[in-house]
């Protein structure tokens, strides 16, 4: 069954989602639709050696050779039975492509970023939980899974790396306020310590959009604006308020329109390229290159800094 996540076509900063519904041991879980590039009946896999238990090993239908991976053993830890009927849901995010065995897709719900919360730590297991929020879809809860910490501990390499601040060398400390939403708590403590170790050590964290729009808020009136938030960072999937719709209400506020405002996400597509154009972001990158968005961070407070002067003079 070939499935193309283009043809699901969402206003852009509306606060919605489509979800994706698939079943592992009855149980229901959920991936953002802009995730899903296809899905597949599941095939034999080749075995890779020394690899993560989680991994079965790679298939290759057509020209592209795939890692697979055995959801139902990782969420349980147990190998269980391999069902003719599985599927492989093929994703494409940080620019990767990658297939999970699930036992059946159920179908596709549009719901608003308001109908998902973040798991309490009883549900989710902390900060080292799967579960990125449970979402009411009609009369059922769906588990959102958080695939990216799920892939950056299957293979560490393809998530942030510090080596990439570490090379840039002695940087100057600069106390300008960056805003970070981010509502992953593993990626925040990430985003923090690069951004820190980059010299950017005036870091305020916001679990989700929501969170950050009504402190902005707060500021509509403060006459030291930029004191206060220099640049604010958002991701795209979060629950209350996903990021474009935080960057839609920033840069369509004649108050808040100037701050620089930069899209880190593990769903930089072009689709999603031109989503976020669409609602004003000044700078989009993928989640991995944090020494891209360091640069982008430079640059853009140069940037800033030039024109206010430009606009002092005038």
């Amino acid at each position: 069954m070939e499935y193309n996540s283009s043809e699901i076509l969402l206003e852009t900063g509306t606060n919605e989602i489509e979800i994706m519904e698939f079943t592992i041991d009855g149980n229901l879980y959920g991936i953002n639709v802009a995730k899903v590039r296809e899905i597949l009946m599941s095939a034999p896999v080749r075995p890779m050696p020394h690899s993560h238990p989680a991994v079965e090993g790679i298939f290759k239908p057509r020209d592209t050779v795939l890692t697979v991976v055995h959801l139902p053993k990782y969420l349980s830890g147990q190998e269980g039975p391999k069902g003719p009927k599985d599927l492989f849901i093929v994703t494409n995010f940080n620019k990767m492509h990658i297939a999970f065995r699930v036992h059946t897709v159920v179908g596709i719900s549009r719901i608003s970023w308001l109908d998902i919360q973040k798991p309490d730590n009883t549900v989710s297991g902390g900060p080292d939980g799967v579960a990125t929020g449970i979402a009411q879809c009609g009369d059922q809860l769906v588990t959102i899974l958080d695939f990216e910490k799920i892939v950056a501990e299957i293979a560490p390499e393809t998530s942030i790396q510090m080596s990439e601040v570490e090379a840039m060398g002695p940087r100057d400390r600069n106390e300008r306020p960056i805003w970070v939403a981010e509502d992953s708590i593993l990626l925040s403590q990430m985003i923090r310590q690069a951004l820190t170790k980059a010299g950017y050590v005036n870091v305020t964290m916001f679990p989700n959009g929501a969170e950050l729009w009504e402190k902005l808020a707060t500021l509509a009136a403060a006459p030291d604006l930029d004191q206060q938030v220099s640049l604010i960072i958002t991701d795209l999937e979060m629950p209350q308020m996903d990021g474009h719709r935080l960057t839609k209400l920033i840069k369509s506020s004649s108050v808040f329109k100037g701050i620089p405002v930069v899209i880190f996400s593990s769903l930089i597509t072009e689709e999603m390229r031109r989503k976020g154009k669409e609602v004003g972001a000044d700078e989009q990158l993928s989640k991995p290159e944090i020494g891209h968005l360091i640069g982008i961070i430079d640059h853009l407070l140069l940037a800033s800094d030039a024109r206010k002067k430009d606009e002092g003079k005038a």
